[in-house]
């Protein structure tokens, strides 16, 4: 199930919920009981990578094949 995280308007608290993604939306309320609340948005990445893409494969890219450093 997704976790979520929140932050309290009123006492500034930031929480955590676990909820289906459809609940991902609904209110909720902090631990303190205060119901003005947002959902934060996640830094973390589902199925990415930090690292930079892959140069193009083939010629013409500009690579050691197709730049004239072979030779």
């Amino acid at each position: 199930m997704p976790r979520y995280e929140y932050r309290c308007r009123p006492c500034g608290a930031t929480f955590e919920l676990n909820r289906p993604m459809a609940e991902s939306s609904a209110p909720a309320v902090c631990p303190e009981g205060h119901e003005d609340t947002v959902k934060l948005l996640s830094t973390v990445a589902v199925g990415g990578s930090a690292a930079a893409p892959a140069p193009p494969r083939g010629g013409g890219g500009g690579g050691c094949c197709g730049g004239g450093c072979c030779g």
